[in-house]
């Protein structure tokens, strides 16, 4: 009976040790099944000082799509921003909390388990983007339609397909692009059609 009680504690042990290692492990390998592949790779503290720089001078509220593990929101929050992040891996979700409380800016931080297709972006004015090359085209239109003409959008690691940057900082993968939505909403266009009738 010794025997038997052994053979189910071991049973028993494997089997909750495979059921949590697959709790942990499935939100890491899902996406990589997903129909665009956005697997988490940590921002460089390089990548995170060129997306600072680009957002000197920049007010307003800041969204980081696919957060990972919050680093980019928090060194955001720590410059003032009111900062969000959006990521589908609730581990990384949980930690990215953990971490903005443990730096003290959990009051100006919030992260969300969500796909970013599900999201709106309407009421972001600074929106930080690490994609890859699959999803840029899709993102890049739903980005247009949705933001308004003051938003600045910064890419990292791959830059958008048909849009020109404003700035570009960095180099490699350390490289960050930002584009100013103003010029593809149209809004400049229209500033200089009313501007000669404000002057009359």
């Amino acid at each position: 009976s010794r025997g038997r009680s052994w053979g189910l504690l071991v049973t028993a042990g494997v089997g909750g040790t495979l059921v949590a290692l697959y709790a942990v492990i499935t939100p890491f390998l899902t996406p990589a099944l997903r129909k665009v592949c956005l697997p988490f790779v940590p921002a460089t503290s390089t990548q995170i000082q060129n997306v600072l720089r680009m957002l000197q001078n920049r007010s307003g509220s800041l969204v980081d799509i696919g957060s990972g593990d919050g680093r980019i929101v928090i060194a955001a929050a720590k410059m003032g921003f009111k900062a969000v992040g959006y990521e589908l891996n609730p581990w990384l979700v949980w930690y990215s909390r953990y971490r903005a409380w443990r730096d003290g800016v959990h009051h100006n931080t919030r992260f969300y388990i969500s796909d970013l297709w599900k999201v709106s972006f309407t009421h972001y004015t600074n929106v930080i983007v690490f994609g890859v090359p699959q999803m840029m085209p899709q993102l890049e239109k739903k980005l247009e339609e949705e933001l308004e003409c003051n938003a600045r959008i910064i890419a990292c690691r791959f830059p958008f397909p048909c849009w020109i940057p404003d700035h570009t900082t960095g180099e490699g993968i350390d490289t960050v692009w930002a584009y100013d939505m103003k010029h593809y909403r149209g809004c400049e266009t229209k500033r200089l059609e009313i501007s000669p009738e404000t002057k009359s």
